[in-house]
């Protein structure tokens, strides 16, 4: 769990934190938990998860709104990613601006949908695709600039 709230900060200390307040929630709501819906570690996910959400929401008050326009999504050398570390690659992650962090690990990390996502954030489902494209561009910027060194 500590390494899911790391993805969603910019640093251990907020990572730390939303992983405390994570698991208060868990032992204040405990007794909701009904392993007939999920297991529990896909229950404990879920509140980690949206803990961060809540965490990065009052952090930063102001919605973005973006529109979004179609272009061609840039494509990530998979040799590249290969040689590098997981520590390394979330680095890199943890470089992007927050929301289109946010966005980019929900999407690629944790499988939510565009429509999914914006509900989440508050955001509407364009806004989600056009931080997604970011993050990628981005990427592959950060990787360009690396393989460079």
């Amino acid at each position: 769990m500590v390494a899911l709230c790391f993805r969603y900060t910019k640093n251990q200390e907020d990572a730390l934190e939303v992983l405390q307040n994570g698991f208060l929630k868990i032992f204040q709501n405990i007794q909701h938990f009904d392993e007939s819906k999920s297991s529990l570690y896909t229950w404990i996910r879920t509140i980690m998860v949206r803990t961060a959400i809540d965490f990065l929401r009052k952090k930063n008050q102001q919605p973005e709104v973006i529109g979004w326009e179609e272009e061609f999504d840039p494509a990530i050398d998979s040799e590249v990613v290969q040689r590098m570390s997981t520590q390394q690659i979330l680095q890199l992650v943890q470089r992007l601006p927050e929301t289109t962090q946010t966005v980019f690990n929900l999407y690629v990390m944790e499988g939510y949908t565009h429509k999914e996502i914006g509900e989440l954030l508050k955001i509407s489902d364009g806004t989600s695709k056009w931080h997604l494209s970011e993050a990628r561009k981005q990427l592959v910027g950060f990787l360009k600039i690396q393989q460079r060194a």
